[in-house]
Parts: structure tokens; sequence; C-alpha cells
């Protein structure tokens, strides 16, 4: 490589680990980054590209010819322990698996799990609006998303439960690359996995009806999915969608408790709440390690990749960007354009649990905000680190509707 290249490979950007993050210091430096350098640079967690352009993050998620989820898909990389289908694979390896989920998150499907979910949300909202003080993040936002993958994946409470406590600390031992303790956790995830299959095995789950049943009954190339692949597929989705709901909920909380008037408007048009989510996704788009990996030398924004260089996804900047967004930190709601946001990826392995994430955040808004004459946010909020943006802790004070 000439000097000059070689160069902005050594230069540091942005520290991706600084301490003391608030609720608006990333969406601050990201905003400051962008004009300047879409395709940042860290030295952090060995070296790595940050996609934070709009224009950039969507090139990396549609170019399937030139970056790969198969080599390292997230940063910071942490030991693999097994190839967990979709998302380890690249087309067509992973239109088998694909085509089986998608089936469950279709718009029918959606409106059948629609009481179950809302039903979840009343019974965890209740009894804390019945309190005057609580934490949104640790008493309802960490607990909603396993009770509805208890539902969603036909589990026993206790297993979701489980599977959600395990993930979250998994999650944190990959922020901090304690690689011992991620393995130990990802194995105790796999013999979840499996034991959901063994569960199965009987055919006493309909596969029209169970997505793990569904995986075990679809044929691809004349014959089943390979059992280690299944396995995979099965510990991927358990725990995927466990993370973002919790530290995205939390977001909406906050920004309702510095805008009175919005969360007014939203509980005398409930109607509007749909259009609300989705200017919140974008806003607050809680991923920024998701990654793609060159699979050779790429120029992408004027900088020369090399083969293997790992380049985060930074949703949370992209979302933000002014030259597709105008006034991007600011909520605008019914936004034109609102459909150009990728908080949810694009493409190949664009997330299929979109739905599903959507209902709840309008379900937790419409239960929460007809049970509530208002609310307000009585301490800063506690926020996640990299790889994940959002909070992990919103301490609310209630006046009941």
């Amino acid at each position: 490589m000439d000097p000059a290249t070689e160069a902005r490979r050594l230069e540091h950007d942005f520290d991706p680990v600084r301490p003391g993050e608030t609720f608006t210091s990333a969406h601050e430096e990201f905003a400051q980054l962008r004009p300047r350098c879409p395709l940042a640079r860290s030295q952090e967690y060995g070296g790595f590209w940050a996609a934070l352009g709009y224009d950039e993050v969507l090139s990396v998620i549609t170019d399937i010819e030139h970056f790969t989820t198969s080599r390292q898909n997230a940063v910071p990389a942490f030991a693999f322990t097994g190839v967990r289908p979709p998302l380890h694979l690249d087309p067509p390896e992973h239109i088998a698996y694909r085509r089986v989920i998608n089936q469950f998150f279709t718009p029918p499907r959606m409106r059948a799990l629609e009481p179950r979910v809302r039903a979840v949300a009343v019974r965890l909202l209740e009894p804390l609006l019945e309190q005057r003080t609580v934490d949104v993040c640790k008493q309802y936002a960490h607990v909603f998303p396993a009770h509805v993958f208890a539902e969603f994946f036909n589990l026993a409470p206790e297993t979701s439960e489980e599977i959600k406590r395990v993930s979250g600390t998994y999650v944190d031992a990959i922020q901090v690359l304690d690689h011992d303790t991620v393995k130990s956790l990802s194995g105790r995830l796999y013999e979840i996995a499996q034991e959901i299959i063994d569960a199965r095995a009987d055919g006493s789950f309909d596969p029209a009806e169970d997505l793990t049943a569904a995986l075990l009954a679809a044929r691809y190339e004349g014959g089943p999915l390979p059992a280690p692949m299944v396995l995979g597929c099965v510990r991927q989705l358990i725990v995927t969608g466990m993370v973002a709901p919790s530290v995205f909920t939390g977001t909406m909380f906050v920004h309702l408790s510095r805008d009175p008037e919005l969360q007014d408007l939203l509980r005398a048009q409930p109607h509007r709440i749909p259009a609300a989510v989705e200017e919140f996704l974008r806003l607050y788009s809680p991923y920024r390690g998701m990654a793609r990996t060159a699979r050779e030398d790429v120029v992408l924004s004027g900088q020369q990749l090399r083969q293997h260089d790992p380049v985060a996804l930074v949703y949370t900047s992209a979302n933000r960007d002014e030259k597709v967004f105008p006034d991007g930190d600011s909520f605008v709601l019914d936004r034109p354009n609102i459909t150009d946001h990728i908080s949810f990826g694009r493409g190949t392995h664009s997330c299929p649990g979109a739905p599903l994430a959507r209902m709840m955040m309008r379900l937790t808004l419409e239960e929460f905000l007809a049970r509530s004459s208002s609310f307000r946010v009585t301490e800063e909020p506690e926020m996640a680190v990299w790889a994940e943006w959002g909070t992990r802790s919103v301490p609310l004070e209630i006046i009941a509707g």
C-alpha cells in the first residue's frame, strides 16, 4: 500500500469504549465525524473500520460480492463456537434457513400472535403502574422480551427467562472481551437450543405452528437440513432479539419524558403510535457493532480496505445522516422518508423479526400511555456500551391515569 493509505489505517478517529457515555454523547460524536469521515477508523478491538454514513452502511450491507457475514459479523470479534445460520452463511447457503424463518413473521401470523403479546405487556406493566417510581428498563424492558419469546417459540417461561439471563451475561462478556466466559455461556445456549430440539423430536409440535419443528421438518436438496446447522440456527434465534428490545425500550420513555406534548398527543391519538415507533427506531437505532468483513481488497468511500478488514455497521449513526434525513437529530412524526431508515438492516440479512419487534414496541406504548397520565425520568439514564446503543436503567416517576 502507498504511504498515505497505510497512514490512514493507523489513525484513530474515535474510541468506542470511552467511559462516561450519556444519552446524547455518542450521537454528538457521530454527528461531528460523519461529514469528514463517513468511514471512520478506530484502533480498538485490533483495528476496524466504522461505517457512519448512510450511504456507506447501505453499500456494505447490500454488496454481498465484496462483503461477507461468514468471517466476522460483529465488532468486537469473539470466539465462535459453531456456525449459526442464517447469519453466518452467505447466499445461497442461507436461503433454506431464511425461507423457514420468514414464514413465521408474516402479517397473518403477527396478527394471530398479537393478543398474546399484548396480554404479556399488560401483565408486566400493571404492577409497575401501581408504583409511583419504577425502573422501566430493569423491571420491564429486561423482562418483556423473555416472556414474548416464550410465546413465540412455544417455550416454558422459565426456559425463556434462563435464555434472557444467560444471553445478557454473554453480551456483557463480549463487550469486555472475556473470551472464556463467552465460550462457556455460548455453550450453555447451545445446550438450551439442543433441549428445545430434543423436545420436538417425537413430532408432538406442529411444524406449521412451531419454528423449531419447522426447521426439523424442512427439506433442502432432497434431504433434511444438517443437524449441526439446525442446532446453530436455533441457538441464533433464541438469542437474537433478546438484547435490542432491552436497550431500545427505555430510550422511548426517555424521549417521551422530555417531550410531554408528544406524550399527550399519543395518548389522545393512539393510532399515531406506530408512526412514532418508526421514528423512534430511526432516531434511537440500537445497533452499532454488527459488522461485515471484506472478502478482498476493496475501495469504500474513497478508502482502501484490505481483505479480511472488519467494517462495523453503525446504524445508530447512519439513521441520523443529514444527507438522507434532514434535521436528523430531531424527532419528526410522520417523517416523509421514514421508510428509508435501516434500523433492521437491508437486503440479504435484514432482520426477519422486525414485525415482531415493531409490535412489541407499539403494544408497550399503547398499554403504558393508556394507563398513565404522565411520567418523567427522575435520574440520568444508565447507558449500554458498545456494541449496542441504548439504555440499561431508566428510573421513572409515574402518574397513573
